[in-house]
């Protein structure tokens, strides 16, 4: 058995140009599909350096989806857990829940 640091064993890793985390990853898709990944990626690439592409997320984020979430104090299980103020993050109140809405407009400003 080896012993790793905790900074080892759980830091967080980002892909590279080529979508591998260290030796996993990548992009297992069919070959007819790679040059539309392939432009896909180069207009994601310059939508997060444009200023514009970002200011629409953030206005559609916050004025349909209801970005940020509210936090709500939970004061009852606030009490029950002995005084550690506990927040709950209220992703439920956002159109269609969490990530799915997210993730539906970046790709329609995309489009």
């Amino acid at each position: 058995m080896s012993l790793t640091s905790p900074s080892e064993s759980t830091g967080h890793q980002l892909p590279d140009a080529l979508g591998w985390f260290g030796p996993f990853g990548g992009r297992f898709v069919p070959e007819t599909l790679m040059a539309a990944l392939n432009q896909m990626a180069e207009e994601y690439e310059r939508a997060k350096a444009d200023p514009e592409f970002q200011a629409r997320l953030d206005d559609y984020l916050k004025n349909y989806v209801g970005r940020p979430s509210p936090l709500f104090l939970a004061e009852r299980l606030t009490r029950l857990a002995g005084g550690a103020a506990i927040y709950l993050k209220r992703e439920d109140l956002n159109h269609t829940g969490a990530h799915k809405i997210n993730n539906a407009l970046g790709q329609v400003l995309l489009a």
